[in-house]
């Protein structure tokens, strides 16, 4: 039997409860949002159920909203993978503006990476991982250059313009 949104969703409530909600269609893609004290669980349990087998991480994301409330200023978003059946998801949860979640490199080693990209880049800590440090910016570095109260470098290039990146002048 093909493994349907629908059973993924019935099986993800029955667990987690409100933990767990706004499951959607986007773009081909089932998705749906789990709170970030459950994000763990959840990527586990979509990992070992033999009804889903989603055992490969595709990705896994970070995104800074600067202009939701507190408790959304960032999301982490994760991509999963079921070779099986061939069916993909994302998993999305939102983080306050000190961004803190579990990790998840004892469930898939390839999210060492990254995680240590997102938090290079976002600043989110991925608590429990094993080597929490810089990957692609300089240990040096004091701020995390993707989060957008950042401003773009060298303002006089025209197609480094902030607002061509979704920022606005007004911000920084």
């Amino acid at each position: 039997m093909a493994l349907e949104t629908a059973q993924i969703q019935e099986k993800m409530s029955q667990k987690f409860g409100n933990k767990v909600l706004n499951f959607e269609m986007q773009r081909d893609i089932f998705s749906f949002e789990a709170t970030p004290d459950a994000i763990h669980e959840v990527i586990r349990i979509l990992k070992v159920d033999e009804d889903l087998n989603f055992h490969f991480l595709t990705d896994l994301a970070g995104i800074h909203f600067p202009d939701n409330d507190d408790e959304h200023q960032f999301s982490i978003v994760y991509h999963l993978h079921n070779w099986i059946e061939n069916v993909r998801i994302r998993v999305r949860t939102y983080l306050p503006e000190n961004p803190e979640v579990t990790t998840i490199t004892d469930l898939f080693l390839c999210a060492n990476w990254m995680e240590r990209e997102a938090w290079d880049f976002y600043g989110i800590n991925f608590i429990g991982h094993p080597q929490l440090k810089r990957i692609l910016n300089m240990d040096e570095m004091v701020s995390h250059p993707m989060r957008k109260e950042f401003p773009m470098e060298d303002s006089g290039r025209t197609d480094k313009d902030d607002r061509f990146f979704g920022r606005t002048t007004t911000n920084c």
